[in-house]
This record gives structure tokens, sequence and C-alpha cells, in this order.
């Protein structure tokens, strides 16, 4: 039995929007053509896929289910017809790579083997690197110990040492080395609260690790690099930077010993072609 991808996209408006008539608005529909499309779907299915209530409309178990497929399929159809388009007209491939910002477009770079495709490279919010990856507007992401939507597959393209960043005036920037414990009484700067961010759960159980709680203050100033979190605060902020001069003489990465290490990790969207991230994970691997 195959699906009708338009309805797929008018159960996804119903379901975003809270609300027949919004979504038969953002989809340029009437309101009785869209309830008779989601009706068809739902026949189409073999059960009720939304409850319908005088305060508007929200998915049952089963539309759950297949909203989250849908966003996958959707992201596959188009990844298939944006790659049989550009083969059909000769035009070379870009990867289009999206990062978050706990991984700098200069570790990126590094990343990056030579070869016969062009490469796009933009940062994304966590939520906006998955959402992308499942439409196909990225073909991979960069990150680190984020979790896998549905949909996605995930490797381990790198294990970077971590280091501490603090602020030129700050008491710990005059040592040459600092160890996990100097930091038990230290506010440390992260970009995710503890329990919603994978990469700030991981910090988190170094600390533990080390016999402490630590005390964490989510960074103000997102989408900036890591190390320049720390600049005029009395914070600390674990970065993979090199030790040494950061932010203008501002900042001061100080080597943490003895040695951790964090993961960077590639996502990309299970079942899509690209022969341009095929080399990348290649030459990573």
């Amino acid at each position: 039995m195959g699906l009708d991808l338009y309805k797929l996209d008018h159960l996804v408006a119903v379901a975003e929007e809270g609300s027949f008539t919004r979504a038969a608005t953002r989809l340029h529909l009437s309101q009785q053509a869209l309830s008779t499309s989601v009706r068809s779907l739902e026949r189409q299915v073999g059960v009720d896929l939304l409850a319908r209530g005088s305060s508007g409309v929200s998915l049952l178990p089963a539309g759950e289910a297949l909203l989250a497929d849908a966003r996958v399929l959707h992201g596959v159809a188009r990844s298939a017809v944006q790659r049989a388009r550009r083969i059909g007209r000769g035009e070379r491939e870009t990867l289009r790579i999206g990062h978050t910002p706990a991984v700098t477009g200069d570790e990126v770079t590094a990343l990056l083997p030579a070869a016969d495709h062009d490469t796009r490279v933009n940062q994304r919010y966590p939520d906006e690197l998955t959402r992308d990856l499942l439409s196909g507007e990225l073909d991979l992401g960069l990150c680190r110990a984020m979790p896998p939507a549905r949909g996605l597959a995930r490797t381990v393209v790198a294990a970077q040492r971590l280091h501490v960043a603090v602020a030129a005036d700050h008491p710990l920037a005059a040592r040459t080395q600092v160890q996990l414990s100097d930091l038990a009484d230290q506010e440390i700067i992260v970009w995710g609260e503890p329990g919603r961010s994978g990469y700030t759960d991981l910090l988190v159980g170094l600390c533990r690790g080390a016999g402490f709680e630590p005390r964490t203050r989510r960074n103000p100033v997102q989408g900036t690099p890591p190390v320049t979190a720390v600049a005029g605060t009395h914070g600390v902020a674990f970065v993979t930077a090199a030790p040494g001069v950061a932010a203008g003489g501002g900042v001061r990465v100080v080597e943490l010993v003895p040695a951790a290490r964090v993961p960077l990790h590639a996502l990309w969207p299970q079942h899509t072609a690209s022969d341009a991230r095929d080399v990348f994970l290649e030459s990573v691997s």
C-alpha cells in the first residue's frame, strides 16, 4: 500500500498548527478540502490519527508514529529528486554540511577531504540541524554527543582533547595545567541545559566522575565560538581549542590533565545517496 505524500503534508501541517483552520491557511486550501484529505488518509491507514475537539486537534499515538515517519519519507523523497535533477543536468555535487556551535568552523575545515565537489558549511543549532537533515536541506551534520533522531545515522569521526578556557584575569589563567577537580568550585559555562543537551550531559558526567557536582550556567550568547564564552566572565568552559592565548588576548586556554577526550559525531539521513558524503565519511573513518 502506497501513501500519498501530499496527504502526509496535510497531516504534518494540521499537527504543527494544531488547527484545521490555520493549517488550511498555511496550505492555501479550503478547510473542507483539508479535512477531507486527512479523513482520506485515516481511511487509507485504517485508524484514527487525530483527536478532534472544540479547542483544536492533537495527534493520537498512531498519528505521532506516522508523523515521525512522514518527515523521514519527505526528506528521502526530496533528496532523491534533488540528486536525479543534478545528475540529469550534469551539475557538480555540493556537500551541504551543518555544524552545531560546539563544533567550530576550523574543526570542520580540518576534516574536509580534497574531492571533486563543492562544499557549503553553515552553523545550525541542534534542533535546526536535525530538522534540516531530515528535510533534505543538509547532507551531513557535525555535532558532539547529539542523539540521532529517527531516520538519522550517527558515527564518531574524531575524538578531540578537552582543555579549559578562562578569562585572562581569572586565577586559573596563570596555571599551565588544571585538573577536573580544580573546577569543583567554578561556574562552568555550557551551551545547553543539563538533561536537554547530550554534550552538556557528557561534560557533567566527566565532572561527576572526578567527584563533584558541577555548577553550570547556559551561555546567554548562543552561536559564538566556545572559546569566547568566558570573555569578561568569572566562569570556565570546556573547549577543544589548543592551550594558549585566544580571543585577542582576552581568554586563556589551559591544558586539562589527565587528558580527556570528547567525540565529534557525524549525522546523516539514512536511505539517501550522496557520493560527496561517502567520500567525506571514508576519509575520516
